[in-house]
């Protein structure tokens, strides 16, 4: 029987881990436990797909990921496996994901394109920045909620914050904020672009792509319509990544005018704002361009993918806090819902004015 104390797991075959083995494992190999978990979850969730695939693998881990970690899986010795797989084994996944693509894919998507992503991101940014305001939220944290939901969700936050002196607690309400709300928006955007534009792949794509917040968000929404739209929604992601670059120098300005400084906050050397899985997604993507690889290459590179895409949404699930977020109070409900109304309707509006 599983509960808080003595938590068991099945895992592939037989094998039986308990809490007293996880913590000793925990101490020779922090990461290995939590890293476990999301493997399994991420092994349950494929076995399930086989009998649901009109969810797949990537949804069903996300959300048995949220479900176990709020009720059996809140051991504290678990979070460094979990942040492991959330963050590398997604950046990985990505990586992969840029040998099924080629620059004339990404030629497919035209002007309208990019156009599309930058009103959506500009609209976004300045929508969020000022119902932040008006909402009570500070400039920090308005200005953390408009580049996390432009951009790419926690990793545009962290990238943000040093910028603009944000102080821990609130990167950390935030990153909650926009996380849930991804989730919210990626169980039901898919739905609703099957219901409004049908066959159309780069429509459907610019939705999912366009709109929601972190990549695994986007892997997760995309798998549920088909392959197609995962891979043009991952371009249209990758733009708006590409962005970041300027969206912290920008917010960085802000600060320094709005005189953001604050004496208790540590400053932390800023990261190089192109993340790196998008410079091997590009990398990959030009071989991919230039070569014409061997079919078992590509094949097992998918695989690969989406193995590491399965597993780092159960880890984003197991992450999932809701009692975090239900205790932050109504206005950050507020807030969240407010931003993803308009990124959803803005986005409609624009589809059908680039893509119909």
């Amino acid at each position: 029987m599983i509960n808080n104390s003595e938590v068991s797991f099945y895992l592939n075959g037989g094998v039986f881990l308990n809490t007293d083995l996880l913590i000793q494992m925990t101490k020779k190999i922090p990461v290995l436990p939590g890293l476990i978990l999301a493997i399994t979850v991420a092994g349950f969730a494929k076995f399930l797909a086989i009998f649901l695939p009109q969810l797949g693998g990537a949804t069903i881990a996300i959300l048995l990921g949220i479900f176990l970690g709020n009720v059996f899986f809140k051991q504290s010795y678990l979070q460094v496996g979990t942040k492991y797989a959330e963050s590398r084994l997604l950046e990985f996944s990505v990586v992969l994901l840029g040998l099924t693509v080629t620059f004339q894919t990404i030629a497919e998507m035209g002007v309208q394109g990019i156009l599309y992503i930058a009103l959506i991101m500009t609209g976004t940014i300045v929508f969020a920045y000022y119902i932040g305001l008006k909402l009570g939220f500070n400039q920090q944290m308005s200005l953390l909620m408009s580049g996390g939901n432009a951009v790419c969700g926690s990793s545009a936050i962290a990238a943000i914050a040093p910028s603009i002196h944000a102080k821990e607690e609130e990167k950390g309400q935030i990153i909650t904020l926009v996380n849930l709300l991804g989730t919210v928006m990626m169980l039901t955007l898919p739905f609703l672009a099957n219901g409004l534009f049908g066959d159309n792949v780069l429509a459907k794509s610019a939705l999912i792509g366009g709109t929601l917040q972190s990549v695994g968000q986007v892997v997760a929404g995309a798998s549920l319509i088909d392959e197609q739209v995962l891979k043009y929604a991952m371009l249209f992601k990758i733009i708006r990544i590409m962005a970041l670059a300027l969206v912290v120098y920008v917010f960085g300005q802000m600060a320094k005018k709005g005189n953001l400084a604050d004496a208790d906050v540590q400053v932390v050397k800023k990261k190089a704002p192109l993340p790196w899985y998008v410079v091997g997604f590009l990398i990959f993507c030009l071989l991919n361009s230039l070569i014409v690889l061997p079919a078992i290459f590509v094949d097992s590179a998918k695989w690969l993918s989406s193995w590491f895409e399965t597993t780092a949404l159960a880890a984003i699930g197991l992450r999932l806090n809701l009692v975090k977020f239900i205790q932050e109070g109504p206005r950050f409900l507020i807030y969240g819902l407010s931003v993803g109304t308009f990124q959803t309707i803005a986005a409609v509006i624009l589809i059908f004015l680039f893509f119909s």
